[in-house]
């Protein structure tokens, strides 16, 4: 075991955390209040190489590693996790499902893109009535010659309104279950595609979140993605990876909550004295430091399991499932510590408090998860 970072892996983290800093943090509070994250952002992660991370480099990827994307997620996160969640959905969900799955002429119409951030991915699984139960779907995609006819609605969508390329499960046969689902490639600009209007969110305020409307939307049977039926194994395995992805954004907002109250503890006087010194802060800070290093441990080893070509399904359930309890737990530590300032925004504590709420719930919630990792250890 070697628990050390490469030259490389630290040269990586170290442009994602100069990015974070001189990038995302001047406008973060800003864009919370407005809900609006800048497109030219986006195009700027695309030109670090952050849009396409672990895509193969003749695709426009950068052809890095998963340990990369946790580091790369983890900076990120501590400042800005609506611009991390844009990153992990078009990373995780949108380029690795049309890499690993998609045909060369999918790859090369809109990978190439993708990876290098000039147009934006959206996952698009859950519905109104098939949240956690993926196999509800109620989207649907009949065969009409050498086209679908696609009809439903997608909730909870991120980059919903500003993605160009959108991954779509549908049920082309109802009678065959999770075995009569399908995913497709859809554009923005297909005629009966329709944005809805933008959720309004307690957190990651600056990522746009739509309800999507497909209705008699024509897609060429080229845009399906890998044989008839497979949608739902499609779904469940880029989902393994995305939990990746949401365990480092988890990750990334208890370090930043972490640094900043640590900080603030060493600036902030009361009786007499730097509260760091008094000891319900100071154990407040053991208790942090050492649950977000517990929970980085099991997000590397996911991120390892996955470069190593291991299943991932139990280690990506684990690491998401604690990543993002403590997430919530320390984000909530790190406002206490600020006392009556972490309730303002001025000091960001509380926006990370927000944002972490979600990590327990978006791409598999964390009752989902634990189904995961039981189903895991009786199967085994």
């Amino acid at each position: 075991m070697d628990f050390n970072l490469s030259e490389e892996h630290i040269m990586i983290r170290d442009a994602a955390r100069d990015f974070a800093q001189t990038e995302l943090l001047p406008g973060v509070i800003e864009r919370d209040n407005k809900q609006k994250f800048p497109k030219e952002l986006v195009k700027k992660m695309g030109a670090l190489g952050f849009m396409g991370i672990m895509v193969d480099p003749k695709y426009g990827g950068s052809g890095m590693d998963a340990i990369s994307y946790v580091l790369i997620m983890e900076e990120l996160s501590k400042i800005d996790a609506s611009a991390s969640v844009m990153v992990s959905v078009n990373n995780s969900l949108v380029c690795y499902g049309l890499e690993t799955y998609g045909s060369e002429e999918q790859k090369q119409k809109y990978l190439t893109k993708l990876a290098t951030g000039e147009f934006l991915g959206a996952f698009c699984l859950s519905e109104p009535e098939a949240g956690s139960d993926a196999t509800s779907q109620r989207t649907t995609a009949i065969k009409k010659g050498d086209h679908y006819i696609i009809n439903g609605t997608k909730n909870w969508i991120t980059n919903g309104g500003s993605a160009d390329v959108y991954l779509v499960i549908a049920q082309t046969d109802r009678d065959k279950g999770s075995h009569g689902i399908n995913a497709f490639i859809l554009e923005k600009s297909m005629e009966g595609f329709h944005v809805g209007p933008k959720e309004d969110k307690l957190g990651i305020r600056g990522s746009d979140t739509h309800t999507l409307q497909f209705n008699d939307v024509k897609v060429p049977k080229e845009n399906r993605i890998g044989a008839n039926g497979s949608g739902f194994r499609f779904a469940m395995k880029t989902l393994s990876g995305g939990r990746i992805g949401i365990a480092s954004q988890a990750l990334g907002i208890a370090s930043g909550a972490y640094e900043l109250a640590l900080k603030y503890s060493k600036e902030r006087k009361a009786f007499g004295t730097e509260i760091c010194n008094h000891q319900a802060i100071a154990f407040k800070l053991a208790d942090m430091y050492t649950e977000i290093e517990a929970a980085r441990y099991l997000v590397m080893k996911a991120a390892w399991d996955k470069d190593q070509g291991n299943n991932y399904d139990k280690s990506s359930a684990m690491a998401k499932l604690y990543a993002s309890k403590v997430a919530m737990e320390h984000t909530v530590e790190a406002v206490q510590i600020h006392g009556g300032n972490g309730f303002v925004k001025e000091y960001h504590v509380e926006r990370l408090m927000r944002d972490a709420k979600i990590t327990q719930i978006y791409e598999g919630t964390s009752e989902i998860q634990k189904i995961v990792i039981s189903r895991s250890l009786l199967r085994d």
